[in-house]
């Protein structure tokens, strides 16, 4: 490739990569107002009494609770002033469009303003909002709102502390019930040895471009950083995949539809990064312009935003934080070092294809 050339595709790459971040950026979050990681473990406890057919479960790194009901029973969700809140059963799912936690469970923070017609003395008015038998929900009381850490963890930061325990009122029918939980703070991890990891592999990736190009150990190093690529990707498509199973994706079907409504971009950047690899690794033609491209998009749209797995305990995903954190560091490490392998392979074609000036005569 010849420096204009080169300079044109790099002009292009760029361009790209600011138009799909600033188009794309909104489509990270698995929920409304998911977190990508936390340092609070919300646990769900059971359900008291206990009824067949009827399960809970914290989700969304405890952003959500939610509750299933396979009986043949409606349950209602009670709000914070006793009030009817949710209710799922057979016919569907309802919330109260008079109860004041139909608003101010909107968002994680509960700072939706309430309408006047919110009453929680008013007699309840049905609103349906889904056909299935799976409500998800905010709920205040399962959850730390405050500015600051509690008393307890800011006089012993250095070790796990349990906040409280909290319940939600249920009814299942006409009896009482509650929902019982955990709230518990985990000490963060230290991200400084995560960025050392991540500094010295993409160093000894991107290490592979100053190899060169028309030689054997520059072939096999193309194949090795194309086959770096292809993992990281797939450890991006883990991640992806993580998240809507955190955020309670059920079967083929729900997995799929909350991957296109909410990861479209994270997991066809994954999925794009392990081709770029394979490509790389077959030695087609322009892997080099490939591997730098597909390794810029897997630092930005996964690993870039989902930067926060590295500095809280509680990441978004089904698996513990450890296992994130791993993850999200390959991914790292093989979109930063296929950029820096990519580009130097680029400018190092670019200088052998550079025409050179001609000798000057010899004199007599």
């Amino acid at each position: 490739m010849t420096p204009a050339p080169l300079r044109r595709a790099v002009l292009l790459v760029t361009a790209v990569l600011l138009g799909l971040l600033g188009g794309a950026a909104p489509a990270y979050a698995h929920g409304a107002d998911a977190p990508d990681g936390t340092d609070y473990r919300t646990t769900v406890t059971g359900i008291t009494p206990a009824r067949p057919g009827l399960t809970a479960r914290a989700v969304e790194a405890g952003a959500r609770l939610e509750l299933v009901n396979h009986s043949d029973r409606d349950v209602e969700v009670i709000g914070y002033s006793g009030e009817p809140y949710l209710r799922v059963g057979p016919g569907g799912v309802y919330e109260n469009v008079r109860s004041p936690a139909t608003y101010l469970n909107r968002t994680v923070a509960g700072d939706t303003a309430l309408p006047a017609t919110a009453d929680p003395a008013a007699a309840p008015q049905w609103r349906r909002i889904g056909d299935d038998r799976r409500v998800r929900w905010h709920d205040q009381r399962a959850l730390w709102r405050e500015s600051g850490v509690p008393a307890p963890v800011a006089a012993d930061p250095g070790r796990e502390h349990r906040v409280r325990e909290w319940t939600v009122a249920l009814r299942i029918g006409d009896e009482p019930a509650e929902l019982r939980g955990t709230l518990d703070w985990v000490p963060p991890p230290d991200p400084y040895p995560w960025w050392v990891a991540v500094t010295l592999g993409a160093l000894l990736v991107g290490a592979a471009g100053l190899l060169p190009a028309g030689t054997d150990v520059g072939t096999r190093a193309l194949r090795g950083v194309g086959g770096v690529l292809a993992l990281g990707g797939a450890a991006a498509v883990t991640l992806v995949l993580g998240r809507e199973l955190d955020a309670g994706a059920q079967g083929v079907g729900g997995i799929l539809l909350g991957l296109a409504a909410g990861q479209l971009w994270p997991l066809l950047t994954g999925l794009g990064a392990v081709a770029a690899g394979g490509w790389a690794v077959a030695r087609r033609p322009a892997a080099d312009f490939v591997l730098a491209l597909a390794g810029a998009c897997l630092a930005l749209f996964v690993g870039v935003a989902d930067l926060t797995v590295l500095s809280r305990a509680v990441a978004p995903v089904p698996w513990s934080g450890g296992v994130a954190r791993v993850l999200l560091t390959g991914v790292l490490v093989a979109g930063v070092g296929a950029v820096a392998a990519g580009l130097l392979r680029l400018h190092a074609a670019a200088r052998a294809a550079a025409p050179r000036p001609a000798a000057a005569p010899a004199r007599t």
